[in-house]
Formats: structure tokens, C-alpha cells, sequence
């Protein structure tokens, strides 16, 4: 074993006389999971088999300090498999965190979660990604104390997404919002959740529970479900319970609410200037709704929010806020997970090294992704033996962690399979209700004269155009083409031209002249501003007197910044199934149902709104 301990010897470890076999280890830790599998979420359902919490405490008991520690860490490491990953992935990891592969990060640090990336080339493919889940597994079993690893990703659909095609790619928070169906969402999460449980990925870092007040938020925008708490509060408990009975927990993010902020703080500091009671009433409801659910992870975020706690520490690293609110006033004591402690927001006040130590005193469990693990993982270690920390409080925080791994069956059942993935990972089903919940997300913000929907015989040819932001998932698009080739399934002539988030000049004449003889235009726009060279793409082309109709392929708010256009739609992402969706409805095969969850400002006074929350248009007929 490779431990990293300083020259202060840490706690004991049990005597090797003393010390169960690995059998006797995994038998505790499969009574355990029988025990507790049933749902011990909080401590009043875990009191409830007292058994259970015994032999989850017996099984901390029987850990070193160091795979304690490691215990609270979910870490990121490159490559597709955890014993033979490509060279390139090799160097990444030794550069970053010292070890080669994955299997050496857990024997090293006794990491008890591993967060998955597509930059970091852990989802290739559904197969690879399970080997990949296994091979993690068979690591963390092999430890001296076998505990199994929580395998975890972002994987929010629409714009954040790390395992991509041929799963299912369902749509985003902000078009379930917009659909409003507390069945698509809870469906739509079910799906995405039985597909991330076949692959080994058992906990979900989503839904975002966050109120989208702002409409320049620069991080969360279509992540979020939209701009009224109850609305929101309704889909992040119904996308909590079909995440959850598909046997991954659910995690709500960010707390205590990052809605309201002009900053990114994977970059900044953003500070949160309600007060306690706008807080209750705009940022608490969707997290209350979430907690009422059943939530087994919430993430914390990095702001400021001064009403919260007067210290204007990040509320991940808040006391105040993590404990007197989400764990006293709230009531919640499910795991809290950090969110990357390699973001600057958490990284502007204190170092590298006083970071996990003070989110632990502040009420964390789960400390993700730090940029320095040596640094990080030392620290804590050094924190409990200087006394800064108890070990009492390290247990604390790894009896939550182990009540989620029992809970999710992983004592029981650590593996997956190779059947599992092909019976429920991209099936025809899924594929097709994933495509009928987008049907019901698309909104038509614009219908000049009843100009949609259109036929293939009075507008047979079509040409694309528009802004191509690399996919999500690394597996979709490029979306211009993505549109023409729906269009050319549906029967359409149909031709793509990536014009580009910012079109240069040339572009546009290629663009302009490109439409010459087309019957229509659409336009795929990309949160277009004041400014934006795509405000010029779209008048050139509604001068050449060929119909245009925009879509706005990210955030709703594109149509408050263009004119001349005879019909605009919100996709809310520019995934592939989303894309798709709108493309049906511009050619009438699916009507619009779609109602903005968030209100669109005008652009020459943002006081004033163009189209409230519930616009929505649709269609009296329905071409074939």
C-alpha cells in the first residue's frame, strides 16, 4: 500500500489478529446492504433497523485513518479502463495526481468515489464505460477494508452531458420546464437514470435545483428548470424519484441556490444578494421539494450569500449555511457532496490545503474533484491527527456515504454486465420517448401570419445555417447538420452551413448567397446580444426575401435581439433529440406545446417583458 502519511503515525490500525478476513468483511458488508437496502436516507429510517447501522459502524470501525479519509474523496482520473489506459491518459494522471490508472488512485488514496468526464476519456461507450465501472470496483474490493466505489458524472441532459449517443440523450432541465410535465420529467429522468445504473454510474449529479431569476446567469440559464419556485420545485422532486427508482441517487445542486448570479464561479466568486426571506421564497422551495422526495445527495455551491452567513465564506465551506440550515432548519441528512473543489470560486479565500478541511467542519461528506488530491487528502488526514478534526467526525460523514452505498445495493451487487448494458442502454423504446418528451418541450415564440408549419411541397428546399457549439457529450451534432438531416428524412431538400456563433463577414455573404432559389431559411442562433455578428446574419437573410425562421439552440432569450424573421423557436439545447423535435414541429409532424419557464426581456428596456412566463404558440392543423 502506497499511503500518504506524514512523519506523525496516524491512528492504529486493528491488529492483524484482530483483523476480519476479506471474506468476513464482504459478509458484513452484504448483511449490511440486505439490511439497509430497503432505504435508510435518513437517521429515522435507519434507526429503524438497528442491525444495519450497527454493521455499517462496525465496518467503519475496522478502517485505518488513511481509508477514512479516503472515504469522503470522489476524484477524477483520465483513461477508458482502470488497468491498461492509453499512454496519453497515463501521463495526464501521473502529472495530476500521481498515480497511473484508476486502479492505482483507490489502492493509493482509498478514494470511495470516482467522477466520470468525457475529457478525461472515461465514456467512450456504454461497454467501455462499464469494464471501466468493474475494473474500479474490483479496486476498491481489493483494499485491506473492501468497501465498493460511488461512481458518479454530471449528467444533467441538454447542455451538461458525459455519456453520449447511442444512450439515450433525453432533454435538459429548461425544456422539461417548458413542457411542464411532471410525468415527462419524472420519465425522462427513469430512463436516464436505468441507463446510467447499467454502465456502473450510480449516482447522478443532478437535478439542478437551481431558480433561474437572472436571465444573464452566465452558468446556469437552460440548466435550470426555469424562473418560478413552485414550477421548479414541482420538476426537481418528480426528476428525483425517477432518477431514484432507477437505482441512482439523485443529487440537487447548488445550495443553497445559484440562480441569481452574473458570475461563474467555476471562474469567481459570486455573491447572492438576497435577503433571508427572498431566499425562503425564490431559492429554498425547489431544495424543500427535493429533501420532501427523498433526495440522497445534495451539492453545495460556491457563493456568497451574505444574509446566510455574515462571513461571506462560499456556502460550501459555510457552517452556517450547510448545518444551521440545510442539515437544522431544513432537516436534511442525506450526504452533501461539494461541488468541484477545483472551481475558483471555492479557491479565492483560503488554499488549496484549508479547503476540504473547512468544508468537513462545515457539514460536508462527499469532497469532490479537488485540483491537488496529495494536497487535499494530506490536509485532512493532518487535520485529524493536529485534533482539528474528530475522527468522530469523520465517521459521521462515512456512516451517510455508507448508508448510500448499502441503500443503491453496491455491497450487494458492485458489478454490471455486458447484458445489462444492451438490454437498457439506447434501446428502441427509450429512443422513442425520449423523442415524444422533446415534441413536448419545443415552443413557438413566433408565428408571423400562421407561416408554421411548413410543407415539403411549398418549401421543399431548405437551407441551415447557424451556430455550431461543440456537442455536450462529444457524441451529437454538429446542429446545422443535425437540422438539415432531419429536415432531408422528413423529405426536404435540405443543405447545412456552419455560419458560426460569431459569423465573420464572409460567412454572412456565403450565407446570403447560399440562399439564393431556397424556399427557407432556418437559422440556428446561440444566446445572441446586443453586438453579435449573428443580429447581422439574420438581417442579411431576411433581405434576401427568403422566409427565415430562427431557433434559438440554447437560452430563450435570442428573439428579444432580431427582427424581419417570420417564425422563432426555443429548443433550449443542441442535443440531437431536441434539434430533431423542433425540426417536426417547423414541418407540422409534431405541434408545438412548449410554454417559456422563463419570462423574455426586451432588449431595449429589460424592465419591460416581450413574452411572460407561459407564452407559448400552436397550430390549428398538423401536416403529414
Amino acid at each position: 500500500m502506497h499511503h500518504r502519511a506524514p512523519a506523525t503515525s496516524p491512528s492504529p490500525s486493528p491488529t492483524p489478529s484482530a483483523s476480519p478476513s476479506r471474506r468476513t468483511l464482504l459478509t458484513v458488508s452484504a448483511a449490511a446492504a440486505a439490511a439497509a437496502v430497503t432505504g435508510v436516507g435518513t437517521p429515522a429510517q435507519a434507526a429503524g433497523d438497528a442491525s444495519s447501522e450497527r454493521t455499517l459502524q462496525a465496518l467503519i470501525s475496522r478502517m485505518s485513518l488513511e481509508e477514512k479519509v479516503g472515504q469522503l474523496f470522489v476524484m477524477r482520473v483520465y483513461g477508458h479502463s482502470a488497468t491498461a489506459p492509453d499512454q496519453v491518459d497515463i501521463d495526464l494522471n501521473l502529472k495530476e495526481i500521481g498515480v497511473r490508472t484508476a486502479a492505482e488512485l483507490v489502492e493509493k488514496y482509498h478514494v470511495g468515489g470516482v467522477i466520470y468526464f468525457s475529457w478525461a476519456h472515461n465514456t467512450r461507450d456504454p461497454h467501455q464505460i462499464a469494464d471501466l465501472s468493474n475494473g474500479i470496483q474490483r479496486a476498491a474490493l481489493a483494499q485491506p477494508t473492501p468497501v465498493p466505489a460511488l461512481i458518479s458524472t454530471d449528467q444533467e441532459h441538454g447542455i451538461v452531458c458525459r455519456v453520449g449517443e447511442p444512450a439515450t440523450l433525453v432533454p435538459g432541465a429548461m425544456a422539461l420546464g417548458a413542457g411542464g410535465s411532471r410525468s415527462d420529467a419524472r420519465e425522462a429522468a427513469r430512463i436516464a437514470g436505468a441507463e446510467l445504473a447499467a454502465v456502473g454510474i450510480r449516482q447522478n449529479y443532478a437535478p439542478v435545483a437551481d431558480v433561474n431569476v437572472n436571465p444573464a446567469n452566465p452558468v446556469i440559464g437552460v440548466r435550470s428548470f426555469g424562473s418560478a419556485p413552485e414550477a421548479v420545485a414541482d420538476l426537481v422532486s418528480a426528476q428525483v424519484r425517477g432518477y431514484q427508482s432507477a437505482g441512482v441517487a439523485a443529487t440537487s445542486k447548488h445550495f443553497p441556490g445559484h440562480g441569481d448570479t452574473a458570475v461563474d464561479s467555476h471562474y469567481g466568486l459570486p455573491t447572492i444578494t438576497h435577503t433571508r426571506e427572498q431566499w425562503a421564497e425564490l431559492d429554498a422551495p425547489p431544495f424543500r421539494s427535493a429533501i420532501a422526495a427523498g433526495i440522497d445527495s445534495i451539492m453545495t455551491a460556491h457563493i456568497v450569500v451574505p444574509a446566510l452567513d455574515p462571513s461571506e465564506d462560499p456556502a460550501t465551506l459555510s457552517r452556517p449555511i450547510l448545518t444551521g440550515i440545510l442539515r437544522e432548519q431544513l432537516g436534511y441528512d442525506g450526504v452533501v457532496v461539494t461541488d468541484s473543489l477545483g472551481m475558483e470560486g471555492v479557491r479565492t479565500k483560503y488554499g488549496d490545503e484549508r479547503v476540504p478541511v473547512l468544508a468537513l467542519k462545515a457539514g460536508v461528506d462527499q469532497l469532490l474533484n479537488p485540483p491537488k488530491l496529495d494536497i487535499a487528502w494530506n490536509a485532512v488526514l493532518k487535520a485529524v491527527q493536529d485534533g482539528e478534526l474528530t475522527e468522530a467526525r469523520l465517521d459521521e460523514s462515512i456512516l451517510r456515504i455508507l448508508r448510500l452505498k448499502a441503500k443503491l445495493g453496491l455491497f450487494r451487487r458492485p458489478y454490471v454486465t455486458g447484458g445489462g448494458v444492451d438490454r437498457t442502454v439506447g434501446t428502441r423504446g427509450h429512443l422513442a420517448r425520449a423523442d415524444r418528451i422533446a415534441e413536448a418541450t419545443t415552443t413557438l415564440l413566433l408565428n408571423e401570419r400562421g407561416f408554421l408549419p411548413v410543407s415539403r411541397r411549398s418549401h421543399s428546399a431548405v437551407l441551415v445555417v447557424g451556430a455550431d457549439p461543440a456537442s455536450p457529450s462529444g457524441t451529437t451534432g454538429p446542429p446545422t447538420t443535425t437540422l438539415a438531416g432531419e429536415f432531408t428524412a422528413l423529405g426536404f431538400t435540405a443543405t447545412a452551413l456552419s455560419t458560426g456563433i460569431t459569423p465573420t463577414a464572409a460567412k454572412i455573404e456565403e450565407a446570403v448567397a447560399a440562399a439564393a432559389g431556397k424556399d427557407l431559411v432556418v437559422v440556428g442562433t446561440y444566446n445572441v446580444s446586443a453586438t453579435s455578428p449573428q443580429r447581422t446574419l439574420v438581417d442579411r437573410l431576411v433581405a434576401t426575401g427568403v422566409p427565415v425562421v430562427t431557433v434559438a439552440i440554447r437560452n430563450p432569450y435570442d428573439i428579444a435581439q432580431l427582427r424581419g424573421q417570420r417564425a422563432t423557436l426555443a429548443a433550449y439545447s443542441w442535443t440531437d433529440v431536441e434539434l430533431r423535435a423542433a425540426v417536426r414541429v417547423i414541418a407540422g409532424h409534431a405541434r408545438p406545446q412548449g410554454r417559456l419557464p422563463v419570462p423574455v426581456q426586451r432588449a431595449d428596456d429589460p424592465t419591460r417583458v416581450l413574452y411572460p412566463v407561459g407564452h407559448g404558440l400552436s397550430y390549428a392543423r398538423r401536416n403529414q
